[in-house]
C-alpha cells in the first residue's frame, strides 16, 4: 500500500472509527483499525464484534493498493498531533510507515488476514431516509435511553417503521422521549427493532452533506446504515421494549406554552441551589405566571420568575432539572408543557414529532 492522504479528512474519519474500538479487551486485534487503500479512496474499518464502522476518505492519491491493520489509538494520536496538510502512508509487511514534512513513524501492526469479518449491506435497503432528518430524530431520543444494564431492552432506541414513517422511542424508566422521521423510500413490511446507543451515537461523529440520503436495512439481529462515505453495522438489542404508548398521558388538561430558551435559562438557574439528594426544582404555575424554586439547607434557596400565558387552575409540581435540561437542549424555539396533577407525569411537546414524558419528583 502506498498513498498520500489529506490529514484533515483522515483525522475526522479516525475520530469516528476510534470511538468504536474497545479500550479494554483480551483481543488486541479489536483495538486496531484496518486501513485499506483502493483506487477510489482509503477505507478505515473499526469493529468491536457488535458495532462496526467503515469510513471512506476520498481526498487521497493512491499509487499502490493494499491494506494493513494497526493500533487505532497510535494512528489517531499521530494524525491528530501532525501539522501537515497531507501525510504519506506506505506499508512494509505488517508495518505502516507514516511520513510528514518533518516526521516519520513506523507503526507495528498485526496480520490483517486475522481481522474478523465486518457485516456489510447486501441487497436492497428496507428504506431510505435523509441523514439530517434521521440525526435530528436520534438527537431527540438518544439522551433518554438507559445507561445501566439492569434492563437490557431499554439500553437502545426503539425504531418502529410504519409505511413511510419511522418512530424513534427511548426510555430509562423515569422519562421517555419520542420523535419521528419521514422516509424518502420504503419497501417491505412494517417492523420494529431496538438499535444500541453506541451505534446511533456514531451518526453525530460523522460528516454528511446537508441533503445526503442514508440506506437502512434491518435483518433478524442486525441493522445496517449506509451512505456513500460510511457504513454503520450493529447487532440489535434483544428483548421486548416496554409498551410505551401506555405511559404517555392522554388527559393532561393544563397546557402551558413556553419559550424554550427562557424556560431553559430559568431551570438552569433554579438548579444551582437544588438539594443534592432530591435533585428537584419546584414549578408553580398560576394565572400570575410561573415561579421556579429550589431549596437546600446547606446552600440556601433560589426563586426564578417566568412570564407565561396561562388561565387555568394553579398547580405545583417538582421535576429533576437535569431531565428537563436534557430535553430542552433538543427542542424547537417553542414548546408546550402539559400537566394533570402533581403526581402525574408531565409532557413536553415540540414541533410536529417530539414528545417527552418525565416523571415528577416528590419535594414535600
Amino acid at each position: 500500500m502506498k498513498c498520500v492522504i489529506d490529514r484533515a479528512a483522515l483525522l475526522e474519519a479516525l475520530a469516528a472509527t476510534s470511538s468504536v474500538l474497545l479500550t479494554r479487551t483480551p483481543k488486541p486485534i479489536l483495538q486496531c483499525i484496518r486501513v485499506t487503500a483502493e483506487k477510489q479512496g482509503v477505507i478505515l474499518t473499526a469493529y468491536d464484534q457488535e458495532v462496526g464502522l467503515r469510513c471512506v476518505v476520498k481526498q487521497v492519491d493512491v499509487t499502490k493498493t493494499g491494506e494493513t491493520l494497526v493500533p487505532g489509538d497510535r494512528l489517531f494520536s499521530i494524525v491528530r498531533e501532525s501539522a501537515d496538510e497531507t501525510l504519506s502512508f506506505e506499508t512494509d509487511g505488517d508495518v505502516l510507515q507514516v511520513r510528514g514534512a518533518d516526521s516519520y513513524f513506523k507503526i507495528n501492526g498485526q496480520n490483517v488476514r486475522e481481522y474478523p469479518p465486518v457485516p456489510d449491506m447486501e441487497g436492497e435497503p428496507d428504506f431510505v431516509v435523509k441523514v439530517a432528518a434521521l440525526r435530528e430524530a436520534v438527537d431527540k431520543t438518544l439522551f433518554a435511553a438507559a445507561r445501566e444494564n439492569t434492563r437490557y431492552a431499554i439500553n437502545g432506541v426503539l425504531w418502529e417503521k410504519s409505511g413511510k414513517h419511522v418512530n424513534l422511542v427511548a426510555t430509562d424508566g423515569r422519562r421517555l422521549a419520542m420523535s419521528g422521521v419521514s422516509l424518502e423510500k420504503a419497501v417491505g413490511e412494517d417492523r420494529s427493532a431496538i438499535v444500541p446507543t453506541k451505534a446511533l451515537s456514531l451518526l453525530g461523529k460523522l460528516h454528511f452533506d446537508a441533503d445526503e440520503a442514508m440506506d437502512v436495512q434491518i435483518k433478524q439481529n442486525q441493522v445496517l446504515l449506509r451512505t456513500s462515505r460510511a457504513t454503520i453495522s450493529s447487532v440489535l438489542v434483544e428483548g421486548h421494549f416496554p409498551k410505551y404508548q401506555d405511559v404517555i398521558p392522554r388527559d393532561n388538561d393544563k397546557k402551558i406554552p413556553l419559550q424554550t430558551e427562557a424556560f431553559r435559562s430559568a431551570v438552569r438557574r433554579a438548579a444551582l441551589l437544588a438539594n443534592m439528594e432530591s435533585k428537584g426544582v419546584r414549578i408553580a404555575i398560576s394565572s400570575e405566571g410561573m415561579v421556579l424554586t429550589s431549596r437546600s439547607p446547606e446552600q440556601g434557596e433560589a426563586r426564578i420568575n417566568v412570564t407565561v400565558d396561562y388561565k387555568g387552575t394553579p398547580i405545583e409540581i417538582g421535576f429533576n432539572p437535569e431531565f428537563l435540561l436534557d430535553a430542552l437542549k433538543v427542542c424547537d424555539a417553542e414548546i408546550v408543557l402539559e400537566l394533570k396533577d402533581p403526581g402525574r407525569p408531565g409532557v413536553f411537546k415540540s414541533g410536529p414529532h417530539f414528545t417527552y414524558v418525565v416523571m415528577p419528583v416528590n419535594l414535600s
